[in-house]
């Protein structure tokens, strides 16, 4: 598993921190190096239904449970997704981008790291097929429900982001009347305290002429 998993991982932090040229060198080449991720997932993923069946472990199972466990993960993924948009918009009430983020983050599963994990820890475990296949089923699944949900998804952020931007521009007009009317009252009050000037000037002015 540190081999394996580990390893790699913190071999790739390492190199993305402190290796300028080797980010700027992948970055180049970032279609390459997805393609060899593809080809090397899917070698993968073909080893090991290989030893599965060479190993005759899935006598004992039947299309029936295959069918089973997938409706099994479709209803978890969508429980899964809905508690964490419930969740998350607590989270992050007025950052549509940041909740839609959310959501497919904290629900989907990777294959890339999933089945070496699994490889990683059932090594000679002559199941190690059977425990690959519910992230084999889960994973296509994500990225079909994902591919329904996007353009949804998409639209209600430009609506989000559009609700909020008038959110802020009434606000800021509420500021600004707020701060004219602010204005308008020192202004009165100013007024007021002139006129008060004036009437107790004249009024001493009269006070005065009288007493002489």
């Amino acid at each position: 598993l540190a081999l394996r998993v580990v390893l790699p991982v913190t071999v790739g932090q390492l190199l993305q921190k402190f290796s300028p040229p080797t980010v700027n060198f992948v970055k180049e080449h970032k279609k390459k190096f997805k393609q060899a991720q593809q080809y090397c997932l899917v070698f993968i993923v073909y080893t090991v239904f290989c030893r599965t069946f060479e190993d005759k472990t899935m006598e004992d199972s039947n299309i029936g449970d295959i069918f089973i466990m997938i409706a099994i993960q479709f209803c978890l993924l969508i429980s899964l997704m809905i508690f964490s948009w419930y969740t998350f918009r607590l989270l992050f009430r007025d950052e549509p981008t940041l909740r839609v983020m959310a959501l497919f983050g904290s629900t989907h599963k990777t294959v890339a790291m999933g089945v070496p994990l699994i490889n990683a820890i059932y090594e000679d475990d002559p199941l190690v097929g059977l425990y690959t296949l519910p992230l084999l089923i889960w994973h296509p699944m994500q990225l079909l429900v994902g591919s329904f949900l996007a353009p949804k998804l998409a639209a209600w952020v430009e609506r989000e982001q559009e609700r909020l931007e008038q959110k802020q521009e009434d606000e800021s007009s509420k500021e600004e009347s707020a701060e004219d009317e602010e204005q308008q009252q020192e202004q009165a009050a100013d007024e007021d305290g002139d006129k008060e000037t004036q009437q107790q000037d004249s009024t001493n002015a009269n006070t005065t002429e009288s007493t002489k």
